[in-house]
């Protein structure tokens, strides 16, 4: 006898539409229900048939996540809770990676649509609007981070009051010349990152310095060129505050290379917090971003589909860690 879901919902004497739900995880099926349901199907080797249930109009399962990269650790941690959460969730994970090339961010967009995927969480590339048209009224996409459409659903970083207490830090033990290196005001968080720091320092009482601002590509490679320039600066900072993940990445690199001792020569704020920062040069001070509070964040915009009603849910809060390089 071929195994289905009306075999299925004879052997436990539940409705065939309650199995169905169990197994597409949706919410109005009881934990306890959903795990009888999964147990049996397992046991007499029941395989979903998603292309059947596509064809009746149910959800594919797909989430789909574009991101950068994932030699970012932020990204990589990111990536990976939401993979676990989806699975937990009966839904499939999909990852592709852009290197913030809006070609190749248009092509993950593209092949994700064609395997009809139910939601699309992107970090999205840098430059003018390019809105995704989805032949499916179902399929939502979820902007992360960053933002380039208003009338997208976003998952954002509350960070500037991170950043703002990171310069009010820096003026209290003493520094003057505070720099910053930061993302081209062409993305939207490069954009609010930079205006936390401006609007820290007039709180501090210092008129901004754009000889002791670096601001472009959010990558490694400018992160390290641009700390390496301003160090070279006749009038090099005695602090610096970075605003982006690989940027800050690239700035420390910089510093090394250099040889500069934190924080006597120079006070150092990165941003995010990958594991060696707890430990290299006695521990670098940082903007920390939580990337599995993120994860669960994404996981029930994915979840409330596109019924959800407040299409910005509560920002993820970084907060300012101080360790030995501030």
């Amino acid at each position: 006898m071929r195994v289905s879901i009306k075999s299925i919902a004879k052997d436990l004497n539940i409705s065939h539409m309650t199995v169905s739900r169990a197994l597409s995880a949706h919410p109005n099926v009881n934990a306890k229900t959903r795990e009888m349901v999964l147990r049996r199907a397992q046991e007499v080797g029941y395989v979903k048939n998603r292309a059947a249930n596509t064809m009746r109009g149910e959800s594919t399962g797909i989430v789909g996540l574009l991101l950068p990269n994932i030699v970012n650790d932020f990204y990589a941690r990111f990536a990976n809770e939401l993979g676990l959460l989806c699975s937990d969730s009966g839904l499939d994970l999909l990852v592709n990676l852009t290197n913030d090339d809006p070609a190749r961010e248009q092509a993950g967009l593209d092949k994700l649509l064609t395997l009809q995927a139910s939601s699309v969480i992107f970090v999205p590339t840098p430059g003018d609007e390019t809105r995704p048209v989805s032949p499916r009224d179902s399929t939502h996409f979820i902007e992360l981070i960053r933002t380039r459409s208003a009338e997208r659903r976003c998952l954002l970083v509350e960070d500037e009051q991170a950043l703002r207490a990171a310069i009010a830090h820096l003026a209290a033990r003493g520094c003057r010349r505070i720099g910053y290196i930061g993302a081209a005001p062409g993305l939207s968080s490069g954009q609010r990152r930079q205006q936390a720091y401006l609007e820290a320092l007039n709180e501090a009482g210092f008129v901004p310095d754009q000889t002791l601002t670096r601001l472009g590509d959010p990558g490694r490679n400018f992160g390290m060129a641009s700390m390496i320039d301003l160090l070279d600066n006749p009038n090099a900072p005695d602090g610096v505050l970075c605003g982006g993940f690989e940027i800050s990445n690239g700035a420390l690199e910089g510093c090394l290379t250099r040889g500069v001792q934190f924080p006597n020569q120079l006070a150092f704020v990165g941003y995010g917090d990958p594991e060696l920062y707890r430990w290299l040069a006695g521990g670098i001070s940082t903007v920390s971003v939580d990337a599995e509070s993120l994860a669960r964040q994404a996981i029930l915009m994915v979840l409330a589909g596109p019924d959800l009603a407040d299409p910005i849910l509560p920002q993820v809060q970084a907060h300012l860690v101080l360790r030995q390089s501030a």
